[in-house]
């Protein structure tokens, strides 16, 4: 017997955000008022749509964000993260601005800085954002070119 307040669970939502590298610092964007977890900063990105890779994804939102390309996606750590209202399911991806891309604009963000990865952990980060820190400082000091 089904009871009319019955919800099934959500599976989790799987996002993608986007460590934009330039000239040694990483790109963190700030959430608008209005939304969830306004105020926290962020590495942008946004839902991976039905049909869609999650590189595909990350294109289109640091487009419609931001008003950028970007390129040599280098994926990193998968981070599930359960917030109060649902779960999802973190794809980073380390990346730099295509060669004929302009620069970001925040459309949708209220601030944007451009951060050396050593001074992310004090900024108020996303919590699904924090577990990225001990990777992120890892692949940019490494001497290796990651996107050579």
């Amino acid at each position: 017997m089904v009871h009319s307040h019955f919800k099934p669970m959500h599976s989790s939502t799987p996002v993608v955000c986007a460590l934009i590298i330039k000239e040694g610092r990483v790109l963190v964007a700030r959430r608008p008022l209005g939304k969830r977890l306004a105020g926290y900063w962020e590495f942008p990105g946004g839902k991976i749509e039905l049909g869609e890779t999650a590189e595909d994804a990350l294109r289109r939102e640091i487009r419609e964000e931001l008003g950028c390309y970007i390129e040599k996606l280098y994926p990193g750590p998968v981070v599930p993260y359960r917030y109060e209202w649902g779960e999802i399911i973190l794809h980073p991806f380390l990346c730099t601005l295509s060669p004929s891309s302009p620069e970001p604009i925040a459309h949708e963000h209220t601030d944007m800085a451009w951060t050396l990865p050593e001074e992310l952990s004090s900024v108020d980060l996303a919590p699904a954002d924090l577990p990225l820190l001990p990777w992120v400082l890892n692949v940019t000091s490494t001497p290796v070119q990651l996107f050579s």
